[in-house]
């Protein structure tokens, strides 16, 4: 993952609970849609080979991690498959060691204001402040008061309606999953919502700038 990229057009999208039959068109549709970050959970069934598809779908045009690594067989298994980035709901000490020593960028996860110093000065990429929607975008302000430098990832309840806020409020980069991928429209094989809903999220991001 280059991080500078990203920091560019800092959403990520999130795959969790996916079906392989569906993977290639999703993948197709990800990429027509202009997002060029998404995460799939270790926690989906057949995760690493949903991975190393998604890898070979995408070649150079998506960057393509693991979400829900709590562990270090997970690890194994998402770098193996062709994951560059990992993140994590929570610190898990043995992962973050490993990706920190092998310069591999990491997400952890964190709420409270220790945790989330804890996480950050270990050499994290980005804190992912999860669940974000029980204190909302102010919550980031206020965080980022005493702890500027700290770069933070919003996680859960992000939408293209609050993205603008989330932003201005301090959060350097935002997340979204289900409200975007979701179970119904993977099942219906609706890839045109899906598409519509993630351009809404990368116009309200572009929008703010505006």
């Amino acid at each position: 993952m280059d991080v500078a990229k990203f920091k560019v057009l800092p959403l990520l999208g999130i795959l969790r609970d996916i079906e392989q039959e569906i993977i290639e068109p999703l993948i197709e549709t990800i990429i027509a849609s202009g997002l060029k970050t998404i995460e799939i959970t270790m926690n989906t069934k057949n995760a690493a080979a949903l991975i190393r598809r998604a890898v070979e779908l995408s070649g150079k045009q998506l960057v393509i991690g693991a979400g829900t690594v709590l562990t270090s067989d997970d690890l194994k298994s998402a770098l193996d498959a062709g994951a560059t980035f990992i993140v994590t709901p929570v610190l898990v000490k043995e992962v973050l060691g490993y990706c920190l020593k092998n310069k591999i960028p990491i997400f952890p996860g964190a709420l409270t204001p220790q945790e989330i110093y804890t996480a950050w000065f270990e050499g994290v990429t980005m804190v992912k402040v999860f669940p974000a929607k029980f204190f909302g975008p102010e919550y980031f302000k206020e965080i980022k008061g005493p702890f500027k430098e700290i770069k933070l990832l919003a996680c859960a309840g992000v939408t293209a309606e609050n993205l603008k806020s989330y932003f201005s409020n301090g959060a350097d980069a935002v997340s979204f999953g289900a409200s975007v991928f979701r179970q119904d429209w993977l099942k219906e094989k609706d890839f045109s919502s899906i598409k519509r809903s993630i351009k809404e999220y990368l116009q309200a991001f572009r929008g703010q700038y505006a």
